[in-house]
């Protein structure tokens, strides 16, 4: 009506129209803030909360900084990661391992393998017993020196974005070129490297993406090599390797650090049955801890998984293809 009228123009109603908006879309800034300001709050508590957490596993008043060796002892030792549950991982788990031996840890999913051996570089507290590496309880150690003398390379190895060099020293910062080489040839990771046209000074992407599965795995043992450390743990890091160069990577160990405790979790007896002695775990429990000639006389499930493996197929959670026949047959 006012425009009509001719007492309101319709550029001046138009800036109304805009005003009125702006002041609406400031309103509406305004209580967003105050959404995110409550928000903001909640994760600042949540990341206070992780910050400051206290670790369970510390390091003792007056801690041991040395290992003298490799040895391994576990005493009855029994584990559950959450504690007073009643559902045990491991139970009364009684072995001695002496240092520089090669042992290898084999098992169905889910019988404790991985548990087992993240007790030595003490990631978890047994439940009961003890856990003695070099000799001493892993509790009385200092937790930095105990796990700078525990190499665990994984399945599952992380690589960081920069060059070979770069990532292989992640395990021994000043590591020179020489040494770098050595640790390659012992982990037969060499043989690609050098195809490569940069060779050393390749680079890789972060995730290592640009490499393969098993080439990704020779660089983790190459880097956990580089630590030179007393007791080195295999956690089935060799399942995207050929077989070929399984053995010579096992025959390298052998031969350039005998001194070390080489503990070897495998899907595959081939990777294994060269080791001085082999843990068959079941349930959490030990089922067999022998040589592998002694294991296929006296071992059932060693025996079937061996069986398995070298007759075509088969897996840990599967029948042997031999026990399969033998109940058709008596069908």
């Amino acid at each position: 009506m006012s425009i009509v009228a001719g007492n309101l123009t319709t550029g001046n109603l138009t800036s109304l129209f805009s005003y009125v908006m702006s002041v609406l879309m400031s309103l509406m800034m305004l209580s967003m803030i105050f959404v995110m300001i409550t928000m903001s709050a909640a994760s600042a508590e949540r990341i206070a909360e992780v910050l400051n957490e206290v670790p369970d596993l510390t390091s003792p008043e007056n801690p041991e900084t040395a290992l003298a060796d490799g040895s391994i002892d576990f005493n009855h030792v029994s584990f559950s990661y959450q504690h007073g549950s009643g559902e045990e991982t491991l139970h009364d788990i009684d072995l001695h391992i002496r240092s520089g031996e090669t042992i290898g840890i084999i098992g169905g999913t889910g019988c404790g393998k991985s548990s087992l051996v993240s007790l030595v570089s003490r990631l978890y507290d047994v439940s009961a017993g003890s856990v003695c590496v070099g000799g001493k309880d892993v509790r009385s150690y200092d937790l930095e020196a105990l796990r700078n003398q525990v190499a665990v390379v994984l399945q599952k190895n992380v690589l960081f974005s920069g060059t070979i060099l770069d990532n292989l020293r992640w395990g021994k910062e000043d590591a020179t070129q020489e040494e770098c080489e050595e640790a390659c040839r012992q982990a037969c990771a060499d043989e690609f490297i050098n195809r490569f046209p940069e060779g050393y000074n390749t680079w890789i992407e972060q995730g290592g993406t640009n490499v393969s599965g098993g080439q990704k795995q020779r660089l983790c043992i190459a880097r956990a090599l580089l630590k030179k450390p007393k007791i080195l743990i295999l956690d089935d890091s060799t399942s995207a390797v050929d077989t070929a160069t399984d053995t010579k990577i096992r025959g390298f160990f052998s031969r350039k650090i005998p001194g070390t405790t080489k503990l070897i979790i495998a899907q595959r007896i081939s990777s294994v049955q060269d080791a001085d002695r082999i843990l068959v775990l079941e349930n959490g429990a030990v089922n067999g801890f022998d040589t592998h000639e002694r294991l296929l006389e006296n071992n059932r499930i060693y025996r079937e998984i061996y069986e398995a493996q070298t007759k075509g197929g088969g897996d840990f959670d599967q029948p042997a293809p031999a026990e399969e026949g033998k109940e058709g047959e008596s069908a």
